[in-house]
């Protein structure tokens, strides 16, 4: 990882509990594995945000490696094939980074439908109290019908934070079956039926080639004047261009942490549409939030030096799925 990754995740205390388990030295971060002494004697890995490709050459290189824990969320970026046919075993803090996600998710939703932003736009500029049902007739959160698309670990954690609510959740993702997405709160629909109905759509799907933008022109075009389109999945599942086009006509709202590209250009409309909230990929950990993933992380280097099972393996077939 980055040193600035180990600086923030590894403060003193979390090294001390670390040191009680491994044989460490804290003063250390391998940024390339060409760095790394003794490569040979390496049996686990503690990996972050920018850690290089785990590929053969890195692997003949800690032939004693046995397990990699990752102090992050996706591991796509750096556990290869390579790594599979070494049965080396991994773990992940992806369920730990996806509980800020998820609460990201639910404000979204909730101030889409209240039309805070908007709102709040209004109010800036006239600078008194206006009648903001007149322009904004039925807005509120209750009863409304709420869409996510994948039922991943930030989808599933999001539709816990959701059972509270008065909203009617729908649920689409084709590895599901209805009795799965019941047993979540959630009726299980197509796609395009969940685009026609629903206030708000939030997106929880990997970046898959089958997903590279799931939400082209024609189905944003499904979208229901006024519905708010939610994307802190992957950019590429959105259609940049078609969702401008969208946006800018002022008939779609949208929230969005992640884009394709990312960054936008910087003459990208969508920096000053009034409905539209661009935030730059914060709904992840940050801040005090990593300790979540820090806590997580130890937590399994303790189950793997105790001989036990990972609570958050990650397998060869689920990444095939997975982001």
């Amino acid at each position: 990882m980055g040193r600035r990754h180990r600086d923030a995740l590894f403060p003193r205390a979390a090294i001390d509990r670390l040191t009680r388990h491994v044989d460490i030295d804290p003063r250390f971060v391998a940024e390339t594995f060409e760095t790394v002494p003794e490569p040979a004697a390496v049996e686990l890995l503690i990996t972050s945000w920018g850690c290089a490709p785990l590929d053969a050459a890195a692997l003949a290189r800690m032939s004693g490696l046995k397990a990699v824990v990752h102090a992050a969320g996706s591991v796509k970026h750096h556990v290869t094939e390579a790594c599979w046919d070494r049965d080396i075993r991994v773990s992940t803090a992806a369920a730990a980074n996806a509980v800020p996600v998820a609460e990201y998710t639910l404000a979204a939703i909730l101030f889409a439908n209240k039309r805070v932003r908007e709102i709040s736009g209004l109010y800036r500029e006239h600078r008194e109290a206006l009648d903001w049902a007149a322009y904004y007739p039925g807005f509120g959160n209750y009863r409304r019908t709420i869409g996510l698309v994948g039922a991943s670990l930030v989808g599933r954690r999001v539709l816990e934070l959701l059972r509270p609510h008065d909203f009617d959740v729908l649920l689409a993702d084709p590895h599901l079956d209805p009795a799965e997405a019941r047993s979540m709160g959630a009726r299980l629909v197509g796609l395009d039926e969940m685009l026609a109905v629903c206030d708000v759509v939030s997106l929880h799907a990997p970046a898959l080639p089958e997903t590279h933008h799931l939400l082209d022109a024609r189905r944003l075009s499904l979208l229901r004047d006024g519905a708010t389109l939610v994307n802190t999945g992957r950019g590429s599942l959105v259609d940049t261009d078609a969702l401008t086009a969208e946006a800018s006509s002022g008939r779609v709202h949208a929230v969005l942490d992640v884009t394709e590209p990312e960054v936008l250009p910087a003459t990208s409309p969508l920096y000053s549409l009034p409905n539209v909230l661009l935030t730059p990929h914060i709904a992840g950990s940050l801040g005090g939030e990593l300790q979540r993933i820090t806590r997580s992380a130890l937590e399994e280097v303790e189950r793997y030096c105790a001989g036990e099972e990972f609570a958050h393996a990650v397998t060869r077939a689920a990444l095939t799925t997975s982001a």
